[in-house]
């Protein structure tokens, strides 16, 4: 894990009976010219759904036209995943890729994924490689991460593809018809998590992502890590939502690890040090002391050979460390003095 600069703490919160309020993550902007087949952006149940749904086997994916935006950029994050899984020396290998893109897309044409590709596939190879490995390290030196927060496109499958140690519990947040999909076109495969774990889904598009979580069983008492890849956040304005979401629910010394994507309200081309200094505020003001780590260095530790640079590419890889007490630790002090309180003030009326 890259070494963290050490920063001074952030300031400390007014009260320990202070709260910091929900937020809900906007939810995503809706694409021009998309057709509402797969992304309403209507509000989905407040209660977080799991897998063992019985939705059958889905058929067919839309026609091209149909696809929303959403589901298209996953359907190409997934694409670049299978191609990855069928090269001779593969920097990961994801057996569930091919299966999202559906037999019936397998047989045909498949253009309309490889026109408007994700840009630089190389570093989302990349990134794909080293979040798979920075995950397993953390959770295999660790007895204490057993809640893990994937913030993903809705077709991530590293649910099933990693191992996971036992009793740990999964929570995906991601577009709810997106996962839809994949559940369903996964189904009967042999996607599984492992045993004795547990994957829970929230929908991006939920009025109250945070209570969602809490109802689901997540516990802010306990450490946990959060993983960011393929989230949808086009703005800074977003990134702050969920830093703040974050923030509430992650015990103080919880980890959060990913990919930062190119923010659109960011004046292009600006200076990769200026935008790295503004993020590195921007997670610092909501507890958070952050590292950014290089796409070169990665290549380097991995033996894989990057022309591209990081001002070309736009996204960063960064892990952060939590700082702050979470809602539910502030919450269980207010508890515990509430009862010294109460002790004294009963041990001094019997001493009267």
């Amino acid at each position: 894990m890259p070494a963290l600069t050490r920063l001074a703490a952030p300031p400390p919160l007014a009260a320990p009976s202070a709260r910091r309020r929900s937020l809900t993550l906007p939810p995503p902007p809706r694409p021009p010219h998309c057709s509402s087949s797969w992304y309403s952006g209507r509000r989905s149940s407040s209660r977080p759904s799991a897998t063992a749904g019985g939705a059958p086997r889905g058929g067919p994916l839309p026609e091209p036209e149909e696809l929303d935006q959403l589901l298209l950029t996953a359907l190409r994050a997934a694409r670049i995943r299978d191609e990855e899984s069928r090269r001779s020396d593969p920097l990961f290998i994801d057996p569930y890729a091919a299966i999202l893109l559906s037999h019936d897309v397998a047989h045909h044409d498949m253009d309309y994924l490889d026109s408007h590709a994700l840009p630089w596939q190389d570093h989302y190879r990349l990134t794909t490689r080293y979040i798979d490995d920075k995950i397993q390290n953390l959770i295999n030196n660790s007895e204490d991460i057993r809640q893990i927060v994937l913030l993903t496109d809705g077709m991530d499958t590293r649910p099933y593809r990693l191992n996971w140690p036992r009793l740990s519990v999964i929570y995906d947040v991601s577009p709810g018809e997106v996962f839809t999909a994949a559940t369903q076109q996964l189904r009967g495969t042999g996607a599984k998590v492992s045993q004795n774990c547990v994957l829970l889904h929230t929908p991006l598009e939920s009025h109250d992502i945070q209570a969602c979580l809490s109802k689901n069983g997540f516990n802010g008492n306990r450490i946990s890590l959060w993983v960011l890849q393929g989230l949808p956040l086009s703005t800074t304005t977003s990134l702050e939502h969920l830093l703040l979401l974050i923030s509430n629910l992650a015990m103080k010394g919880s980890i959060v690890i990913g990919e930062l994507p190119h923010f659109t309200d960011c004046t292009a081309p600006m200076d990769m040090g200026l935008e790295q200094d503004k993020l590195e505020k921007l997670f610092f003001t909501h507890g958070f002391r952050v590292s950014f780590v290089q796409y070169d260095t990665v290549a380097e530790d991995i033996g894989l050979d990057l022309a591209i640079t990081l001002e070309q590419c736009g996204t960063m890889l960064f892990v952060a460390e939590q700082l702050r007490f979470s809602d539910a630790q502030m919450e269980s002090f207010r508890i515990h003095f509430g009862r010294i309180e109460e002790g004294a003030d009963e041990e001094g009326f019997e001493e009267l």
